[in-house]
């Protein structure tokens, strides 16, 4: 929408909103397809492969470790051609490497293909909540952040239901090649859907002075709820990332036993981040961002208690509950960072990307050191453990300002 020639972004309901909506749900689909069909096959990969639980987890690390490091470099690429047109490249880029990945002949070129595949990918996240900041009106902000992250969470879905099932039939090569074309069909969509970009002014690319992303990063690195936002996503994904690693591990032994082909029919437990992304987006807008990421924090940790139990009906509600809760907290989380920065919103964005990503690689292998020498029980103890100090955080640092000249919302 223009007043007085101003871009103000469209309105909730418009066609431009809706395409904006949709094209970045295949986004979604297509990056997060791709970087978690590994997560779906790593009991099959480790006993093809002869490895252990935590080496296997270093094919979904290599990607998230990859993605981590190139978003800030994307955020840059974003900020002087263009975000779509940065979001057109990556994911191109992502389903021609995510295709070479399935036929890489060794574990260890494997997890270097793996890890230029995360690099790809990361111009999707790093950029996407810029382009909806900057082309849809302030005021449906939350709630378009929250539909976003529900499309991310389809894609991390159909990314590990669908190379499960064809894995257990036909190897997990030919799982994750399924899941790369399918991602591709997804990324075309994205391609013929995205609207040109009304909101974005070029920016030239000066990594030191003033107006360099060097002074952006810096600036957004000196607010502490910035930083206590950037957190949430380090701890909570690390603990959400361990989990759906290992989960197929402790319920392939005793007591469960369960085949991993069944196992599989839990990463459906991701439909409960599909709705409660969106519904955080609601009652952000109507209670404040800050209670409701403190409420999802408290449900994902009580999820993960839950599924300490050793029956198979309570891991699967205690599943459901602690992915309802951790793609509430980021989906708050993440929507919040944009919305808070006053200087590079795109940098501001690739921050909290570069952390939640480097807390999937750091802490979804670290976990598996934990499982592998205590048991699930160690696992769960060391995930609380991340889930409790980010809510720590966030009570302590997303409040009003005590010091003048920091920006705070109102939620804060």
């Amino acid at each position: 929408m223009q007043s007085g020639g101003t871009w103000e972004g469209y309105e909730r309901g418009s066609s431009g909103y809706k395409k904006i909506l949709i094209a970045l749900l295949c986004a979604g689909i297509a990056t997060f397809a791709q970087l978690y069909s590994v997560q779906g096959v790593l009991p099959i990969m480790a006993r093809n492969l002869r490895i252990d639980a935590a080496q296997a987890s270093l094919a979904v690390s290599a990607a998230t470790l990859g993605l981590a490091v190139a978003v800030i470099p994307w955020s840059l690429v974003s900020d002087r051609f263009g975000r779509r047109r940065t979001m057109v490249t990556a994911v191109i880029a992502a389903t021609i490497l995510g295709v070479a990945m399935s036929l890489m002949p060794s574990f260890e070129l494997l997890v270097g293909m793996r890890f230029l595949e995360g690099m790809a990918l990361g111009g999707i996240p790093s950029v996407a909540m810029a382009y909806l900041a900057e082309e849809v009106n302030p005021l449906h902000s939350a709630i378009a952040a929250g539909s976003y992250i529900s499309g991310t969470t389809l894609g991390g879905l159909s990314g590990r239901i669908v190379a499960a099932p064809v894995a257990d039939f036909f190897g997990w090569r030919a799982g994750t090649l399924v899941v790369a074309v399918y991602a591709g069909l997804a990324a075309v969509a994205f391609i013929l859907l995205a609207p040109k970009q009304q909101g974005f002014t070029p920016q030239a690319v000066r990594v030191g002075g003033p107006e360099g992303p060097v002074e952006r990063l810096r600036v957004n690195l000196k607010d502490p709820g910035l930083v206590s936002l950037y957190m949430q996503g380090f701890l909570l994904m690390g603990g959400f990332v361990a989990v759906y690693n290992f989960i197929g591990f402790h319920l392939g032994d005793e007591p469960f036993n369960v085949p991993q082909s069944v196992v599989s029919v839990l990463f459906l437990s991701y439909l409960s981040g599909t709705w409660s992304s969106a519904q955080a987006g609601r009652l952000a807008a109507r209670f404040g961002r800050r209670a409701v990421l403190i409420m999802s924090s408290v449900i994902m940790l009580g999820g993960l208690l839950v599924m300490l139990i050793p029956w198979l009906p309570a891991v699967v509600a205690g599943l459901l509950l602690f992915t309802a809760g951790f793609f509430g907290a980021h989906s708050v989380a993440n929507g919040w960072v944009p919305a808070r920065a006053t200087v590079g919103r795109a940098q501001a964005s690739s921050l909290y990307t570069l952390f939640y990503y480097g807390g999937s690689s750091v802490f979804g292998y670290v976990a598996g050191l934990f499982l592998t020498s205590f048991g699930w029980n160690g696992a769960v103890a060391f995930i609380g453990a991340l889930i409790a100090v980010a809510i720590a955080l966030t009570v302590l640092f997303l409040r009003r300002p005590v010091t003048p000249g920091t920006v705070w919302s109102r939620e804060g």
